[in-house]
């Protein structure tokens, strides 16, 4: 079966490594290449945000944290496991996948924090993970081309639509819209563990040789320009929490626009001209975090397409989950 997928974020690369592993022809056309998407600005923590619906999001990041694991192992995927601490204002339940990670516990938070806990996930270094899931879908057989489209292709056996916020031209969904992050990275000054502090929007994610240190989260926002005034803002609340990033070296800034959408959009359908489509988009802030779950059940769709299951039609236009 030929399978077109579109996107070549972090979705749209691990679909495509899913299908081509499993016997697939497939081929991946992107506007932009994967170090030039959203996916390569994520400070790439494992940890489900801005997604819904939750039952699916909990069993997708829960396949993702297991394959990661596995990748830690291999140096040249760029995953790594690290400890790191969530503070939070208020007296707050354990969330619904504390279970998944390892040694989930509470601690005592400093002030002005009143609670928290600790946990090891996964750490993706997006530059480094984006160039291996390349050369991973080129080994299978894959390839990769820049094409700029004005609507999904409709010449193969399967079309995989992994678009994010394109999906609004080439879905007409404008159900999914942007939510617009700013990180900076800095020179590594011996940071180890994560910190995230939800409320102010405020973390700092370790990586080998550097420090992801975020955010923002600006509400329908396209502009991709980073505003120095932010910037010096996100360093200030992240050095008031890690005091050793105050003296640390500023080695860029970048935007990115996560793809938001009210429940991820995940199901097999048709186009008008009866040619089967399946759709991967809206993951919000945690694309990283579901890739390989949502991968797993493009796949498990996919052979209900090859074994000529019914789909529903698009007749009304993008509305399902």
């Amino acid at each position: 079966m030929r399978v077109l997928v579109v996107g070549a974020g972090v979705t749209g690369l691990t679909v495509g490594v899913t299908l081509a592993e499993a016997g697939y022809d497939v081929h991946l056309f992107a506007r932009e290449l994967p170090l030039e998407t959203t996916s390569a600005v994520a400070a790439a923590l494992w940890y489900p945000y801005r997604i819904s619906p939750a039952e699916r999001v909990l069993a997708w990041s829960a396949r993702s944290l297991e394959v990661f694991r596995d990748l830690a192992h291999e140096p040249e995927s760029g995953v790594a496991l690290r400890e790191g601490d969530e503070l939070l204002v208020e007296p707050t339940p354990e969330p619904g996948w504390s279970h998944l990670v390892g040694s989930f516990r509470r601690i005592a938070a400093p002030p002005p924090y009143r609670d928290g806990w600790a946990f090891e996930a996964p750490v993706v270094e997006m530059p480094r993970y984006l160039r291996w899931l390349q050369a991973r879908l080129e080994r299978a057989g894959g390839t990769l081309t820049r094409m700029a489209l004005v609507g999904l292709p409709d010449r193969a056996d399967l079309v995989v639509n992994c678009t994010g916020l394109g999906a609004r031209g080439l879905a007409g969904d404008d159900a999914v819209s942007p939510v617009r992050g700013q990180v900076l990275r800095v020179a590594q000054v011996g940071v180890q563990r994560w910190l995230l502090d939800p409320t102010g929007l405020t973390y700092v994610v370790p990586r080998e040789h550097d420090i992801i240190v975020g955010g923002t989260e600006t509400e329908g926002e396209w502009d991709l320009r980073p505003d120095p005034l932010a910037a010096q803002q996100i360093l200030a609340r992240a050095a008031a929490l890690v005091p050793a990033l105050a003296s640390a070296r500023v080695l860029g800034h970048r935007v990115g626009l996560r793809p938001v959408r009210p429940a991820v959009r995940l199901e097999a359908t048709v186009s008008a001209s009866g040619r089967p489509i399946i759709h991967c988009y809206g993951h919000g802030g945690a694309g990283v975090t579901v890739s390989w779950g949502c991968a797993d059940e493009v796949l498990e769709l996919a052979a209900q397409v090859l074994r000529g299951s019914s789909l529903p039609a698009l007749a009304s236009g993008p509305g399902g989950t």
